[in-house]
């Protein structure tokens, strides 16, 4: 059997989702400072690693501030995924992740990511190969199904459990939904009932209230959150509040002033120029920036430019701008307010 999963150990209970192309090191460091009790890594082909991939190695690397810290692997060969494991132990990240849910084509084409949800076998041999090889807890995470109709998530969670992986991670929403509609959360909740390990709950969850919600609606064990959490961290210590206090407090509590925001957007700049250099790093957070300032008053004029800038300096100086109108609007404000 596999190594188990301590999710007491765990500082929260709101963990990041892997998605791809976001949840660099930096990204993750960030959601860790607020409060997200286990990060991803994006998504590493198991194909890539097996080969060395230069570029696939550099992805799996992480600091050590990011621990708890799992590594995500996808791809459709047993062996690919146990020779994946051998080369990443010397990394030594807290456990490992399968990928048996991403809806992405260029993923699905090549028979892996939720593809292999209409492969309950091979899942079977994927998981117990990398359980096998792998001295750490394994994790996975799956969909509701392929399809509307054809929803197996409970048999695939009773394969995995029966593998020996440690906690799976379930969206409710089939392949063919991508992420259209509303999670179905109930199938989260039949999965839950359905094994003894930790199930880790996954769809709309956007705010501490949703969190709870979920929580008691399915009883699942943790909650991920994917898409809130861009231009968002801040969204893991209200749910940690949320669901340690009863929900006591108010969403309003939680909103995050432009001056603590800032302060957060300057160190991911920081730690995304140290890892990849400029201009890569500074292109790579554009889409970060766009979704830190969304709603910002003068936010919108500014938008197009730092989509379009290259180098830390510029970006601080369009930052510098956006804080100026940030006071210039703020004293409008106090002017228009009654005595």
């Amino acid at each position: 059997m596999g190594i188990a999963l301590d999710i007491s150990r765990l500082q929260g209970r709101a963990v990041l989702a892997p998605m791809a192309g976001i949840t660099d090191s930096a990204f993750r460091v960030i959601c860790r400072r607020y409060g997200a009790a286990l990060v991803y890594s994006e998504m590493l082909s198991t194909e890539a690693l097996s080969r060395h991939h230069g570029k696939t190695l550099r992805m799996a690397g992480f600091r050590e501030e990011e621990r708890p810290v799992a590594l995500q692997l996808f791809g459709k060969r047993p062996q690919a995924f146990a020779e994946a494991v051998a080369l990443l132990e010397s990394l030594t990240p807290d456990c490992y992740d399968l990928n048996f849910g991403c809806p992405a084509p260029k993923i699905v084409k090549n028979g892996g990511g939720s593809a292999l949800l209409k492969e309950p076998e091979l899942i079977r041999q994927i998981a117990e190969a990398v359980v096998q090889a792998s001295p750490r807890p394994v994790l996975a995470k799956i969909r509701s199904g392929w399809e509307v109709g054809a929803e197996n998530a409970v048999e695939i969670a009773r394969i995995l459990e029966d593998s020996g992986i440690a906690a799976i991670a379930v969206h409710g929403r089939t392949k063919s939904q991508m992420f259209a509609g509303s999670a179905d959360w109930a199938v989260i909740g039949r999965v839950k009932q359905a094994v003894r390990i930790p199930v880790i709950g996954n769809g709309d969850v956007k705010s501490g209230a949703d969190a709870k919600r979920m929580t008691e609606e399915t009883g699942c064990d943790l909650v991920m959150v994917g898409r809130a959490a861009l231009g968002n961290p801040f969204l893991f210590a209200e749910i940690n509040d949320c669901l340690n206090t009863e929900g006591r407090r108010q969403k309003a509590e939680f909103v995050v002033g432009w001056k603590e925001k800032l302060v957060v957007i300057i160190q991911h700049i920081e730690m995304a120029v140290a890892d990849k250099g400029q201009p890569r790093g500074i292109r790579e957070m554009r889409k970060h920036l766009g979704w830190y300032i969304k709603g910002i008053p003068g936010a919108a004029a500014l938008r197009q430019e730092l989509m379009r800038a290259e180098t830390r300096e510029e970006v601080m100086g369009l930052l510098e701008k956006l804080q100026n109108s940030i006071h210039r609007h703020q004293g409008d404000m106090d002017e228009q307010a009654p005595e």
